[in-house]
Order: C-alpha cells, then structure tokens, then sequence
C-alpha cells in the first residue's frame, strides 16, 4: 500500500499511520496463525512461527524492533547454556534490565498517549516469555517433591533447541500483546502431543470460539470509538474539570476509566482470536457428557468480570489474565517462604515488579501501589463477610463489597492512563485522595476489627 493510501486510512479512522500500521499486521496475526495448521512437520512449524512472528514486527515496527528482540532473547538463551543452576535468576535480571533501558530510552507512554506506537509493547510479553522458559529450565534440575504444582507442570527436563526457542518468542506474531503461554504448552501444541495428540474425540474445530472472540473485538472497538469523544483522558488538566462538583469529577473517573478498557478488550480480542485459530488457546475437554471444547489457554480478560467484579480480590482472576498468572507462579508464589503464608509484603512486590514492567512513568507505579492497597483493603472486607455469613451484615458487606471495587479500580486507573505525576496527584487530590485513603482506614479497622473464626472452621481445627 503506498504511503498517500495508507495517510488517508489512518485519517479516517483517528489514528496515526504508525498505529494503523500496526493495527494491519496485528489483524494479520490471525490470519498467520491459521496457515500454521497447515505446515507439515514440527521443524517447519517452528521455522514458520519464528519467521512469520519476525516479518510481522519488521512490518509494524521496523527493522530495529527485531534486533531488540534477539539481544535479551539470545542473552537468556546464552545463560540456560552456560550455567543452569542459576538461569532464572540470571535472566530475570537481564531481560528485565534491558526492558527498563527500552522503557527510558524510548519513552513509550508518551508516544501511546500521542497516537504513536513502537516496540516496547512486544518486548514487554517478549521479556516474560524468556523469563519464563528459562526458570522452567532451572526448575527441571530440582526434586519433583520440592515443587509446586506449577512448576511440576511447567518444568524442562532438556534445553530446547534455538529454533523452538525462537518461535516461541516469536510465534506467529503473538507477541505483540499476548497472551503469554508456557513452552511446555507451545513444544505439545507445535509437536501435536499432549492434548493435541489426536484421541477417539477427534480434532477440535476451532471455528465456533474464534468467531466468538472477533465478534466480541467488534463490539469493544464499536463501543469504545463511540465513548471515547465524549470522555477524552485530556479533560483531567481541562480547568473545566476543576470547576465540577465531587460527585461529577468522580463520575467522570469513572467514565473514563470505563471507556479505555474497551480498547484493551479489543486488543485482547483479537489476540486470543490469533492463538484459537492456530489450535494453541485449546485447553482441553470438558468431564460433562458429551464433552464440550474448552478453548481458554489464550483467554485475557472476562469483560463482565471486571465490570461486574464483587470484590477486587477477584480482579486479577479476570484482567490481563495470563499476566497476573505469569506474576503468581514467577514471583508471588517465589517470594513465600517455604512453610509461611503470604502477606502484604509479597503483594506489594509483585505489584511493584508488574508497575515496572509495564514502565517507569509515575502513574503506573501509583497504580500498582494503589492496587495493592485495594486488595488489601478488599481482603479485610472478605474477613469480615466470612465472620458474618447467613446474616443481614453479609449481604451489607457484600453489597459495600462491590461499591469499594468500583470506586477505587476507577479512582486507582486514572494514573495508569494519564502516567505523570502532576495529572496523576491532580485527579487524585480533586477528590480528595478518597479511593487512596478509604483502603488505608479498612486495612487499620481490620487491625482492630478482628472477627471471630467461622464456627465451621473452628469445628475442622477441633477435628
């Protein structure tokens, strides 16, 4: 497409000619993904996944963005080699040290909030696919008995070859905003075993969910293109704004939160589309009769799960689904003790390392700070449903519950929109903090309010 063609694309639609061209080789991706069903043997498969997956980036991002790729990827690869014992650990800090440099050097929020797009988007899911093969690498060298069931199933016993290495870093552009999946699963689905292995059941059609996932891209892109005018993230530095009474400048938080999700689910949408239709997001059969596809390994968001959320517990369990499960087994988990229960601490460091990742702008790391709050606060509010069950106070409590999770997700995400600390503490402080300071007043009411044990779990100590 020439150039001319391709400005007068991006026009129509609102967005820059960086952007739309990468709208046009993510869209791709499914199309990509398909035809990887078709290429006959495991080697061709992986050839074709890390080949394609480079061509897409070269075409969205350039020439540069493949090279940026390849140096943590190689420097991951090159510590799984030279000393195992230690590889995760190694690699962590390596993968991650070059994504904070890209972060800095690139500026991406700025360039998002601008309209323009580069790189450190992909390298973000990049960084966690590396980390995550080479841990799973040091884990295999470990007892079986010493480790959780995550590990036990996510473990390599042996190195993968270079070129399984690069197509699942790569594979078939699904890099560029996820989901992340373990190489255990991406090795079984490239070499056809496990549950890809064909069974008396028959291959599973793919068909029905992807369709599913596309129409719902449309309808969160419909919506979201439709808000978006009427709740621009620009109007939190409008003076206007200032002039608003609490209850609207806190209605507008909301709104506007509410309306930048749609795009993340859009995103969402058309990546899990990309990994069903390459047979990679079949997860298994269902035990009903007859057994039922599942088709949720590539799943991201749950939309009604989030805006419906009860309590903000729930919340990871539901956004960037394969992120927050990428956190949980590769640092929360690894920060608990052996024999010892996790607490704030361990909360507060996975929020930090996931505020880190996704860039060092003030706004993101008061998200993720205000997050851990919210749970925390969320947490003390579960304690005191439990204590009151089969009462009038639970259904209060639940009710408050849901109250609390909407307004401190929506209060909390402005920074992660707006990332500097100026537009971030002027949001917050026009009302009043109130979604930083009702999380802290739980958290210290839940040290003086400490109910009573269910009588049922009472019975089971006994016992």
């Amino acid at each position: 497409m020439e150039l001319p063609e391709m400005e007068s694309m991006a026009t129509a639609i609102g967005v820059s000619v960086p952007v739309l061209r990468f709208l046009l080789c993510f869209v791709a991706t499914i199309p990509v993904s398909f035809f990887h069903r078709f290429v006959p043997t495991s080697t061709g498969r992986h050839l074709y996944a890390a080949v394609m997956g480079g061509v897409l980036s070269y075409l969205s991002f350039g020439f540069s963005s493949n090279l940026h790729f390849f140096v943590p990827m190689l420097l991951g690869y090159a510590s799984m080699v030279i000393y195992r014992p230690y590889c995760g650990i190694i690699t962590f800090f390596i993968a991650f040290g070059y994504l904070i440099g890209c972060h800095v050097y690139y500026m991406s929020g700025d360039a998002w909030k601008e309209g323009g797009i580069d790189a450190t988007g992909a390298l973000m899911v990049v960084t966690l696919k590396i980390i995550s093969c080479a841990i799973n690498y040091q884990d295999g060298l470990l007892k079986e008995e010493d480790l959780r069931e995550a590990q036990k199933k996510n473990r390599l016993l042996k190195l993968p070859s270079l070129l399984e290495y690069f197509g699942y870093c790569l594979c078939c552009g699904s890099h560029f905003a996820g989901p992340v999946y373990e190489m255990k699963d991406y090795l079984d689905w490239t070499e056809r075993n496990g549950i890809w292995k064909s069974s008396e059941k028959g291959h599973p059609s793919p068909l029905g969910a992807t369709l599913r996932s596309l129409l719902q891209a449309a309808f969160c892109m419909g919506l979201y293109l439709y808000l978006v005018p009427f709740y621009p993230l620009s109007r939190f530095s409008d003076p206007l704004y200032q002039e608003w009474g609490f209850f609207k400048r806190l209605s507008y938080q909301y709104m506007a939160c509410f309306t930048a999700r749609w795009k993340y689910y859009f995103i969402w949408s058309i990546s899990e589309s990309a990994v069903i239709i390459s047979g990679l997001g079949f997860s298994g059969w269902t035990d009903s009769s007859p057994s039922k596809q599942r088709w949720d390994r590539a799943k991201n968001v749950d939309v009604l799960g989030v805006e419906l959320a009860k309590s903000s517990v729930q919340l990871p369990l539901v956004w960037n689904i394969q992120v927050s499960t990428w956190l949980r087994h590769y640092v929360y988990e690894r920060l608990v003790q052996k024999g010892k229960k996790a607490g704030f601490f361990q909360l507060l460091a996975t929020q930090t390392i996931s505020a880190v990742w996704h860039g060092l702008y003030p706004g993101y790391i008061i998200f993720f700070v205000q997050s851990a709050l919210m749970i925390a606060g969320s947490r003390v509010i579960y304690r005191w449903q439990q204590a009151t069950k089969g009462t009038m106070f639970e259904k209060i409590l639940t009710l408050m519950s849901f109250a609390y999770t909407l307004l401190i997700l929506n209060y909390s995400a402005v920074g992660f929109m707006v990332l500097s600390l100026h537009e971030t503490l002027t949001s917050y402080g026009s009302v009043y903090y109130v979604g930083t300071v009702i999380p802290i007043v739980l958290i210290l009411l839940g040290k003086v309010i400490k109910p009573a044990r269910p009588a049922r779990s009472k019975a089971r100590k006994e016992e």
